[in-house]
């Protein structure tokens, strides 16, 4: 019913029938591509367009520009404190290395005073260790001088008595006072 109001209108030759429709009212084509429709979709293209550019030059490109602008300052600020830590981290080494050097210095220092303080009580040990030794020396020479002057009185009066029974034995008197000359000659050498 509808097709045929239409084709009634074409053929009563009404202006308000599209050139894009076919006989039956259906679209010929693509609409799109359609001469008649052209000024209507290149007018709401425009404001399509236009509106778009105002969304984006207002509110888009302005955020986008602010979080560029803030990741730029904020990459900056970060290198900045990266060399300022990589300046910190050379000062620390460098007293670092420093310390390293007045320690081992100090340990040195303390190793050589350690040294002196131990030859030094080594040193006063081996002098009382000498003095000892020396007082202990003449203590055994006195008492060998002892037992070599009870050695040589006890070998005199075993030689002595010795002397004497030999002389009796062999048949002769012992007379005491010439048996102790003899013998008495005889250790003198």
């Amino acid at each position: 019913m509808a097709t045929e109001t239409l084709v009634e209108g074409v053929a009563q030759g009404g202006a308000a029938v599209s050139s894009c429709l076919g006989l039956n009212g259906s679209a010929i084509g693509m609409p799109q591509l359609c001469a008649d429709w052209m000024p209507n979709q290149i007018f709401w293209l425009l404001v399509a367009l236009i509106a778009i550019y105002f969304f984006l030059s207002r509110i888009g490109l302005p955020r986008i520009g602010a979080v560029l602008a803030e990741r730029q300052g904020t990459i900056t600020n970060d290198i900045a404190a990266a060399e300022e830590m990589k300046l910190q981290a050379v000062a620390a080494e460098q007293a670092y290395v420093e310390a390293l050097a007045q320690a081992r210095a100090d340990a040195n220092k303390i190793v050589a005073e350690a040294k002196a303080g131990i030859q030094k009580d080594l040193d006063a040990a081996l002098a009382k260790a000498d003095v000892e030794i020396s007082a202990k020396s003449a203590q055994s020479e006195a008492r060998i001088g002892e037992i070599r002057a009870g050695a040589m009185d006890a070998v005199t009066e075993v030689a002595k008595d010795t002397a004497k029974e030999l002389v009796a034995a062999l048949g002769g008197s012992p007379d005491a006072r010439a048996v102790n000359a003899a013998v008495s000659a005889r250790l003198k050498g």
